[in-house]
């Protein structure tokens, strides 16, 4: 919609994930690097956790990339509210097993068989869940049964979860002790530090055309970093309303005025702010009579 007023090519602030819009911070760099690690040595669990927003699915989206690259088999799962019979249709579908997908133990043969056959020429398979924190006991503990496929070289089929800190506080249950232990590799995705979210705005206008942005002045991009948190999906998402709201008004430079409009509209929450309640539209329209309102 603003595109052509600001002279940009695309939305650089939509809220989808999309690995052609990565900034590549120093944390963003060393997670993704991480999992590459993690999959290439064969490590078998790797779990990557952070607060909503903080670009975990961004983050496995770019390890999916690589893996397409690298022809290596994999099976991503994005919808974790499942059984352990959707798992392992799931599982059957991602990999293409040619078997009845329905049954579980034919899945699992034709899973091994397909491990063995990838391990026997060199290669692995990998398994990404996305939302972790909101997978079932029951399906966490299919998958800590099939972490224990492996052989000399190592385990032939590389478990990435990735999902919200209350995933960590999950696997403090003492059912989940042994799938604990098993996890090799963590890394936790912060929120920016204030020169990361000036750096991340800047390089997501550059990669539409505006290389020397002047629509977020210093001074309130300081603001967007309080009132974001920090976190990128909130980022986007005022920066997006900023530019909708500075179209509207036919204005070039987005203001302090116009950011405090946003943060209300998107009822954000930061340190030493917090939301009134809403007033019920009863509260607006009648007042409780006072007790000398009020007959015997």
């Amino acid at each position: 919609m603003y595109n052509a007023f600001f002279g940009i090519t695309d939305n650089p602030f939509n809220l989808s994930p999309d690995p052609a819009f990565l900034y590549r911070s120093a944390q963003h760099e060393e997670a993704l690097a991480n999992l590459i690690y993690g999959v290439q040595s064969r490590k078998g669990f790797i779990v990557l956790t952070g607060e909503v927003g903080t670009g975990k699915t961004t983050m496995l989206e770019c390890l999916r990339e690589y893996l397409e690259a690298q022809y290596i088999e994999f099976a991503f799962l994005f919808n974790s509210r499942i059984n352990p019979q959707q798992f392992f249709e799931m599982i059957a579908y991602d990999l293409d097993l040619r078997c009845e997908r329905t049954s579980k133990t034919e899945v699992l043969f034709a899973l091994n068989n397909l491990l063995i056959q990838q391990a026997n020429e060199g290669r692995t398979t990998v398994l990404i869940v996305d939302e972790a924190h909101n997978l079932d006991w029951e399906v966490l503990e299919e998958i800590r049964l099939l972490g224990n496929l492996e052989n000399r070289k190592g385990k032939l089929l590389q478990i990435v979860l990735a999902g919200q800190p209350e995933f960590d506080r999950k696997l403090d249950a003492p059912n989940l002790r042994q799938l604990k232990q098993r996890i090799v590799l963590r890394y936790n995705l912060k929120p920016f530090s204030i020169e990361e979210t000036a750096e991340y705005i800047d390089s997501r206008l550059a990669k539409v055309g505006l290389t020397e942005q002047a629509v977020f002045p210093d001074d309130l991009i300081k603001e967007i970093h309080i009132r974001s948190r920090g976190i990128p999906r909130v980022i986007n998402g005022i920066c997006d309303n900023l530019l909708l709201t500075a179209f509207a008004m036919e204005s070039k430079v987005c203001t302090q005025k116009m950011l405090d409009e946003v943060a209300d509209d998107m009822r954000l929450e930061w340190p030493g702010r917090r939301l009134r309640p809403m007033r019920s539209i009863y509260e607006d329209s009648f007042e409780a009579p006072s007790l000398r309102d009020r007959g015997d």
